[in-house]
């Protein structure tokens, strides 16, 4: 509440920036993959009997079932390379046109990829939401990596690693939204997941009117348009009438040191052997951001099915206790927001080793139940096991990587962490529900070796990166 009345239009411009940033991420993630193989009445079915029937009406015969598979897994991956692309050219645009601008036309890209959902149905046609969806890609591909950095740079040092954490806050938020709303009592009927399809559409207008009220980030307006009267004004608009020549000074010395430092490109960021360990780190961490158990396209919501199918609950109960779970994610990461104030490598680290341990005994629980109450111990592992991914991967992998570059490497890190995202994304929306077919349950191995491999990572590699200067941190990774 004291954040909420000194920096009112931090909070503001943190809301805004939001909804209309990591949100339709999270809300698309959820929306049209939740939960596609293991529920018969789930949005992901009556898109697919939806793209049967059309081809019927085509061709007088139906798809056979592996085209269909096909084609919806096509449908999924589709935004993993709309999303990659925006990744991709983002750097490049916001370095020229600036965040705010970028962020407005991206606006416009996610209104017509809502279009191109809504009528699909009224016009029968499939392509038009694998067009939509490939836009939507597009979409969030920039608002994911404009972002992080944009609610970094509008806030003071002091309050950095909070507005940094709000950014998974929003995925989360997002992922519980599209779970919520994507329920067949709302829009995930067989008559309205159109809309649904097309809700975000609302989130991209909202943003559309109220950016354009805010300011660029000072450190923008003062480093790069050297603007110091726009600087002071929205530094007042942002954090109030106080005193912050603090936080002046720091921005004059930035500025001062990006003089004699170019900003370096990504092919030149791979080959400075001085970020040799600060690479390492990013792919570690964004690799087991996406392959986890839950950020993952349908991993968490698949194995949940699972344990609440053996736990013997009524299937029509089931999509309510997996809106839990992402309640209970959504939860964990505004944890998360308190407790990077305190630590960020020993809070990763902690989390990822509660999270090898829940899901250990998941992956045991799951084929071993001699006793009833194994079932419902197993329910239990499942919001423990969310809560330790919200706290830790989810909710510091921002925090970490923007504190462990500087200013000058800090574009082309967050292009790179972007494309492995986004390229994770995409495998897995291909290759996942094949891995099921083949493996069952077993798959969910593979995914817990990955988490052990990263926490030992984590432990040996990363230092701690709270309450010390970039400087430092480099010293650290030479050693």
């Amino acid at each position: 509440f004291t954040l909420q009345i000194q920096h009112r239009g931090l909070c503001q411009m943190i809301l805004v920036l939001g909804i209309g940033g990591s949100f339709p991420y999270g809300f698309h993630i959820s929306v049209i993959n939740y939960p596609s193989l293991v529920s018969k009445n789930s949005p992901s079915q009556h898109i697919r009997r939806f793209i049967n029937e059309t081809w019927i009406q085509r061709y007088g015969s139906p798809l056979r079932q592996e085209t269909v598979m096909l084609l919806w897994t096509l449908i999924v991956s589709v935004y993993g390379i709309g999303g990659f692309l925006g990744s991709a050219y983002c750097g490049y645009l916001t370095t020229k046109y600036r965040k705010k601008k970028c962020q407005i036309v991206t606006n416009l890209i996610m209104l017509v990829a809502a279009l191109f959902m809504g009528f699909s149905k009224m016009v029968k046609s499939f392509e038009m939401i694998l067009i939509g969806r490939f836009l939507y890609g597009i979409g969030t591909g920039f608002s994911l990596t404009i972002h992080p950095q944009y609610v970094g740079e509008i806030s003071p040092k002091k309050l950095r690693g909070f507005s940094n954490s709000t950014v998974s806050v929003f995925l989360t938020l997002g992922k519980v939204s599209g779970q919520i709303i994507g329920l067949r009592e709302l829009l995930g009927n067989e008559s309205l997941w159109p809309l649904l399809l097309a809700s975000t559409g609302l989130t991209a207008l909202i943003q559309l009117i109220l950016l354009p009220f805010f300011p660029d980030s000072p450190s923008y307006l003062l480093i790069q348009k050297d603007n110091e009267d726009a600087f002071m004004k929205a530094i007042k608009q942002l954090w109030g009438d106080r005193d912050h020549q603090a936080e002046i000074d720091d921005i004059l010395k930035e500025k001062a040191a990006i003089k004699s430092t170019k900003s370096l490109r990504v092919l030149e960021v791979f080959k400075d052997q001085s970020l040799r360990w600060q690479l390492y780190v990013l792919v570690i961490v964004m690799t087991t951001l996406q392959l986890s158990g839950v950020n993952a396209v349908f991993q968490i919501y698949f194995y949940s099915f699972e344990v609440f199918r053996t736990a013997r609950f009524e299937e029509d109960l089931i999509p309510y206790l997996a809106v839990g779970v992402g309640v209970c994610e959504c939860l964990s990461a505004v944890l998360c927001v308190s407790l990077t104030k305190l630590c960020r490598k020993r809070g990763m680290w902690a989390a990822l080793e509660g999270s090898v341990l829940f899901k250990s005994l998941l992956s045991l629980f799951l084929f071993h139940h001699r006793f009833f109450w194994m079932h419902y111990f197993s329910v239990t592992l499942i919001f423990l096991f969310v809560i330790c991914y919200g706290i830790g991967p989810s909710g510091a992998t921002v925090a970490i990587i923007t504190e462990i570059f500087s200013q000058s490497f800090r574009p082309s890190s967050f292009l790179i962490n972007g494309c492995i995202s986004w390229m994770w994304l995409f495998v897995l929306g291909m290759i996942f529900p094949y891995i099921v077919e083949l493996l069952g349950p077993f798959c969910f191995l593979i995914f817990l070796g990955i988490l052990v491999f990263s926490s030992i990572f984590i432990y040996l590699f990363l230092p701690e990166t709270k309450g010390k200067s970039i400087m430092e941190i480099k010293g650290e990774f030479n050693k």
